[in-house]
């Protein structure tokens, strides 16, 4: 049986550790500051997931990413374990799409910062794809977070980055099949070299030619760096009535 995850950090909130100060696998630290519209959810000053500031007052991120408990957003941050004087730090509402069972699909959530990010050269603002936003199969995209650095590995407090190639949906619904809805979801092909995606880099971006696509979603749960596992990801496009009509309030 195939075992997907979500990858989220599950916790109990008597037993944070430094286990959830998270990075991608394999890739490279990215550049200070270099995707200024990064955001890590943290609860307790403890990372849990990634997102993507939209707007000065939205985040888009993952439904799985959703806690009982108040989630604070950190703009501008490279080193998540400093406090930054780049950063700044909002208290979010949860806003996850109606839809959303807990399970794989529709796992797509925003967040409505309690108020407005101030945009700087540290903190900006990514734009939605369009609408009919196709990307070709094999084109390589961007992936970065804060996430594990491999299977059983330690992690990296500062940002990382790296590349995973666009797989043809019909491959990955051979693998992953009923959690893999081809209209609602993307998946990526990658190398065990160059790694990608692990635990803790949920809500975290797809970036292909220079545009955001996807919103990472979960990979194989025994090891995120299996290659016969495609990573798989929220295809974006597919939300934007949702998207604009929540930001429309």
């Amino acid at each position: 049986m195939i075992h997907a995850y979500c990858i989220i950090f599950v916790f109990q909130l008597l037993s944070l550790t430094g286990a959830m100060e998270s990075s991608i696998v394999g890739g490279k630290v990215a550049k200070p500051h270099s995707r200024p519209y990064m955001a890590s959810l943290q609860i307790y000053k403890q990372h849990t997931c990634g997102g993507m500031l939209i707007r000065e007052d939205f985040v888009l991120t993952a439904a799985h990413c959703k806690y009982a408990e108040q989630t604070t957003v950190v703009l501008g941050a490279h080193n998540i374990t400093k406090e930054e004087k780049s950063q700044q730090q909002i208290e979010a509402e949860y806003i996850p799409h109606p839809q959303y069972t807990g399970k794989y699909d529709y796992d797509i959530m925003l967040l409505k910062l309690k108020k407005k990010a101030t945009l700087n050269k540290y903190v900006k603002t990514i734009g939605l794809p369009k609408k009919d936003g196709k990307i070709p199969a094999n084109i390589k995209c961007a992936v970065a977070g804060w996430g594990k650095t491999g299977h059983n590995r330690p992690t990296s407090n500062v940002l990382r980055e790296t590349k995973e190639e666009i797989q043809d949906s019909d491959k990955c619904k051979n693998i992953w099949r009923e959690y893999f809805n081809p209209g609602h979801m993307l998946c990526t092909t990658f190398t065990k070299k160059e790694g990608g995606i692990c635990q803790g880099d949920s809500g975290g971006p797809l970036i292909c030619n220079t545009k955001l696509h996807g919103i990472t979603a979960f990979t194989y749960s025994d090891d995120c760096n299996n290659p016969e596992y495609p990573h798989v990801f929220t295809k974006i496009h597919f939300f934007l009535p949702w998207i604009k009509e929540v930001m429309q309030g």
